[in-house]
C-alpha cells in the first residue's frame, strides 16, 4: 500500500514538470540586466594590446585589467567619462597606432575613432609608471609645481689678509759702507715718507763728494782764463761729479749744502721712500752693508690684498670686478668691504680651490697680514627655472625629473641642470613652468619604476 503511494507521488511530480515546460517552451535564455553596459573584453590599461574574456591580473605586468564596453567600441564616450574631461587624442580602436587631433574615421581601415582622454593610460607617454595612491603615501611621494626663481646666492670662501705688493718699498743703499746711526730700530714701527732711517759711512761716496768740491774749486780758479775750451771742460766735469752723487741717491738738496759748506757729509742720512709700517729690518749699527743688502721693508696698509680660495665648482659665479664682504673673528657684528682684482689662472692641488685676490681699503688698519677672514661673494641675476636639489636624481651622466601627470601616473624625464642656488638647482632644459614633479620619495619611485619595467618588460625609461 505504501508503495503505490509513494509511486503517484513522483508520477505527480513528473508530470507536473513536464507540463510547466511545455507551457514555458524550453530553457529560459540568459538576459542582461537592464541598464548594464555589455563588456566586450578585459585590457591591460598599460598594455592595451593585451585582452582577456575575463577580469583578473595582466601576466606581463601585474597590472588589474580593466573593462572594454560595447559603446566604448562603436566610438562613444563611456558612461564615466565626465563633460569637462580633456581629449588627449582620438585613435582606432582596433590599430593603437592611428592617432588623430580630430574625431572621424581610419582612412585605412575604416573604423570610426575612439577618444582618449588626459590622465587614461592609453593617453601617457612611453615609460610611465602608476602608482596607487595607498603606495603613494606609503613612499611618501609630495610634489611641487615648477617656478621661475631668482638666481641670487652667496658664495663662502676662506681668506687670508695679505700685503699689497704694490704698496711695498724696500729700502737700500747703493753703494757699500757701514752703518753709523739707527733711527727706526724695531719692526712694526710706523714711519712716515721721508722720515730718517738710519745714516752710514761710505769711503766711495765721501771721495766722490770731494771729487765734486775740486772741480768747483777749479772751476772758480779758471773762471779768468783765456781758454774757452777749458771752461767748457770744468763745467763738464762738474756736472759729472753731481750726477754720480744723484746716482748713489744723494738728493738734490744734500748736494747743494755740500757746494754750499764745501765741507764732504762724512755719513750720509737715508730717508724711508714711503708711508707704513716696517715689515722687515736688517739695519743695524756697525753693519757693514752692500748694495744688495735690504735694510728696510716699508708696507703702506692702507689697502690691503685678501686671498680667498673659492671652490673650482663655485668659480663661474666670481667675475673680476664682484663684490664681497669680511666678516673677522676680531670684529663680530660687522663687516667689511672688498672688491675682487684679480684670479688666479691655476688650480690647487691640494685643495681644488682656486685663489681670488681681493682689495679692501683698510684706513684703521683692522687687517693686519696672515689674518684669516670669512669672504662672501653675493652673487645676484635673473629669474630662472628652479627647483629642488633633491627633485633630481643624479646618476652623474644624466639627471632625471619624475612628473606627476594625474591619476597616479609618473613620466621620468631627463634634464639638463646648470648652477646650484642654497638648495635649488637651475634647469637649463627639459622642464617648462607650471609643470609638477616629485620633490620627495623619488628614489623610492625610481625603484618602483624599475620594478614595473622588470616586470612589464616595456615600461622602461631613458
Amino acid at each position: 500500500m505504501k508503495n503505490a503511494l509513494v509511486f503517484v507521488l513522483i508520477a505527480a511530480a513528473f508530470g507536473a514538470g513536464y507540463f510547466l515546460r511545455g507551457r514555458s517552451g524550453g530553457a529560459a535564455p540568459a538576459v542582461d540586466k537592464p541598464g548594464e553596459k555589455k563588456i566586450l573584453y578585459w585590457y591591460d590599461p598599460m598594455h592595451p594590446a593585451y585582452k582577456s574574456d575575463k577580469a583578473g591580473i595582466a601576466p606581463d605586468c601585474g597590472m588589474q585589467l580593466v573593462p572594454k564596453y560595447a559603446d566604448e567600441h562603436q566610438g562613444h564616450a563611456p558612461a564615466a567619462a565626465a563633460p569637462d574631461r580633456k581629449v588627449a587624442y582620438y585613435r582606432d580602436p582596433q590599430s593603437h597606432g592611428y592617432r588623430s587631433d580630430k574625431p572621424g574615421l581610419n582612412p585605412e581601415t575604416g573604423n570610426e575613432l575612439e577618444p582618449v582622454y588626459e590622465g587614461d593610460a592609453a593617453a601617457m607617454p612611453d615609460g610611465a609608471i602608476q602608482v596607487s595612491t595607498e603606495k603613494q603615501q606609503l613612499i611618501g611621494i609630495r610634489t611641487e609645481l615648477v617656478e621661475m626663481g631668482q638666481s641670487a646666492q652667496t658664495v663662502r670662501a676662506a681668506g687670508r689678509v695679505m700685503a699689497d705688493e704694490t704698496r711695498m718699498a724696500r729700502v737700500h743703499t747703493r753703494t757699500e759702507g757701514w752703518i753709523d746711526k739707527v733711527f727706526v730700530d724695531f719692526i712694526g714701527k710706523e714711519v712716515k715718507q721721508g722720515q730718517p732711517l738710519l745714516t752710514i759711512y761710505s769711503p766711495d761716496l765721501l771721495a766722490t763728494q770731494q771729487e765734486y768740491l775740486l772741480a768747483l774749486k777749479a772751476q772758480d780758479t779758471l773762471r779768468h782764463s783765456p781758454l774757452e775750451s777749458t771752461h767748457g771742460q770744468m763745467s763738464s766735469l762738474i756736472e759729472a761729479s753731481r750726477r754720480r752723487l744723484e746716482l748713489w741717491n744723494l738728493t738734490p738738496q744734500q748736494i747743494d749744502e755740500i757746494a754750499r759748506t764745501q765741507k764732504p757729509v762724512r755719513n750720509l742720512t737715508v730717508y724711508s721712500p714711503a708711508s707704513g709700517y716696517v715689515m722687515t729690518r736688517n739695519a743695524f749699527p756697525n753693519q757693514q752693508v752692500k748694495p744688495d743688502t735690504e735694510l728696510y721693508t716699508v708696507v703702506d696698509l692702507s689697502k690691503v690684498w685678501i686671498i680667498a680660495n673659492v671652490f673650482e665648482n663655485d668659480l663661474p659665479l666670481v667675475r673680476i670686478g664682484s663684490h664681497a664682504q669680511l666678516t673677522l673673528a676680531s670684529m663680530p657684528g660687522r663687516t667689511l668691504h672688498a672688491r675682487v682684482t684679480y684670479i688666479q689662472p691655476q688650480v690647487q692641488a691640494e685643495t681644488r680651490t682656486i685663489q681670488v685676490r681681493l682689495e679692501a681699503d683698510n684706513p684703521q688698519v683692522h687687517l693686519k697680514p696672515e689674518m684669516f677672514v670669512d669672504v662672501d661673494f653675493s652673487i645676484g641675476g635673473g629669474p630662472r627655472l628652479m627647483v629642488p636639489v633633491d627633485a633630481v636624481l643624479d646618476t652623474g651622466t644624466k639627471q632625471t625629473v619624475f612628473l606627476d601627470k594625474g591619476n597616479g601616473f609618473f613620466e621620468p624625464r631627463r634634464v639638463t641642470i646648470g648652477q646650484r642656488y642654497e638648495g635649488r638647482v637651475e634647469i637649463l632644459s627639459g622642464l617648462k613652468a607650471g609643470e609638477r614633479i616629485v620633490v620627495s620619495g623619488n628614489f623610492l619611485l625610481d625603484s618602483e619604476s624599475q620594478l614595473q619595467s622588470a616586470a612589464g618588460g616595456g615600461h622602461q625609461h631613458d
